[in-house]
């Protein structure tokens, strides 16, 4: 313990003799871990971002969609196609199975996107997103309704020209929230104005780039579902909709529970059945190439590490050349080949190792400022750096081990007499 102790201290005042030599050293080792440091900080703190995003969404969330019989591919459910109605998934398939799978279901999520469409009453506008709905959104979307109330059974059942809309629009309409239920707004709907009546109005909850923006805000218009479709001359049924589930269940226990349950209808049909899926699997499939690309571009990063090794070599051959008379004085006096050797090994290592701290320090401040400039909330990987830490240490010990040993065989003799 004490001759590594001694062999530490011998190398750090070496080092420090040779501060400009040493940092010029160590800075393929710097660049090389920081570097990778970085860019898996930014990945992990991508990746981060990605799940929170998703899970916004919810991830357990279940998407039952009709696909074609003929197409096996995982991304056709983003596809859309030409379906006729017998071909749809009915209201009566959806009552069907939300009665028989009532204790494993939170909301069944129906709805008919519309579009967008700028509302004008005077001097005044709102720009709005129409959306056509059931009654699960009001909780799913947890509206805390201001006045008056959210679209019932009835106004689906009878296709009521009815809306629901934000205080937000309100206040861009310049109307007062004690007046506006009961008024009617026009709406652009298939290229045609639709007279639609306001009885209720929920709040909007602002974000902060909302708050310090100028521009209009777009808020959404809720409709019924029902309506939306006799508007937009859809055919009656759904090519999808959204299921949510109950936190509690085995959710890939229910996910293939529902799509054989939807299956059954579809025995007949030749070109169209119905897929279940959620976002879970979308997660794990893009957090994977997320990952394979973060390594990719870790591993061409690490090059510079080899460049670095090569370079502690370069510079641990020339210092064993100045010292050689040095190496044969310490010989003659006694010291054996394995003394030496750890001697330039642990020099070698320190140089990797301070070089090494150095750029984990700066990787992880890159990492924090680029992950911060992207607008993720930065994540330094706690493995990399840990492993960071090791390489460096191995870099010291395989660059460093031919040049120790080389110092190690010098014969005292011709090693004095060195000029």
């Amino acid at each position: 313990m004490s001759s590594l102790l001694n062999a530490i201290e011998m190398a750090l005042a070496n080092l420090k003799a040779n501060k400009t030599r040493t940092l010029l050293t160590m800075l393929g080792i710097i660049i090389g871990i920081s570097s990778v440091i970085a860019i898996m900080t930014v990945g992990s703190s991508l990746s981060g971002s990605l799940t929170n995003s998703l899970s916004s969404f919810g991830v357990t969330n279940m998407t039952v969609s009709l696909t074609s019989k003929d197409d096996d591919n995982s991304t056709r459910m983003f596809m859309r196609s030409s379906y006729s109605e017998s071909d749809l998934i009915s209201e009566d398939m959806i009552d069907e199975y939300a009665t028989a799978y009532k204790d494993f279901i939170d909301y069944v999520l129906l709805s008919e996107n519309v579009g967008s469409s700028t509302i004008t009453k005077g001097e005044n506008s709102a720009s709005v997103t129409v959306n056509g709905v059931n009654t699960d959104y009001k909780e799913y979307e947890e509206l805390e309704m201001v006045t008056g109330r959210f679209i019932n059974e009835d106004d689906i059942a009878d296709k009521k020209k009815f809306c629901v809309v934000s205080d937000q629009f309100i206040e861009d309409m310049g109307m007062s929230l004690y007046t506006a239920v009961g008024e009617s707004v026009k709406v652009t709907i298939s290229n045609y104005y639709q007279e639609l009546y306001i009885v209720g109005i929920y709040h909007y909850e602002k974000t902060e780039s909302e708050e310090s923006s100028s521009s209009s805000i777009t808020t959404t218009l809720y409709m019924p579902v029902t309506t939306a479709k006799y508007l937009n001359h859809s055919n009656d049924g759904y090519s999808s909709f959204t299921v949510v589930s109950k936190a509690d269940i085995d959710t890939s226990w229910f996910l293939n529970t529902s799509e054989e349950f939807f299956a059954s209808f579809y025995t007949h049909n030749d070109s169209y059945t119905v897929s279940v899926s959620n976002m879970e699997e979308m997660l794990e499939t893009m957090t994977e190439m997320l990952s394979t690309v973060t390594i990719a571009i870790s591993c061409i990063a690490a090059i510079s590490l080899l460049v670095g090794g090569i370079g502690v070599m370069n510079i641990m051959l020339v210092s064993i050349t100045e010292r050689t008379k040095e190496i044969g004085t310490r010989k003659a006096l006694g010291a054996t080949n394995s003394t030496i050797r750890m001697q330039f090994i642990v020099e070698a290592i320190m140089v990797c190792l301070i070089g090494g701290i150095i750029g984990i320090i700066l990787g992880v401040a890159i990492g924090y400022a680029a992950a911060n400039i992207l607008g993720f909330i930065a994540s330094p990987d706690i493995s990399s750096i840990m492993i960071a830490v090791v390489f460096s240490i191995g870099i010291g010990m395989f660059f460093g081990y031919y040049p120790a040993n080389k110092a190690a065989k010098l014969n005292p003799i011709d090693a004095l007499r060195y000029e």
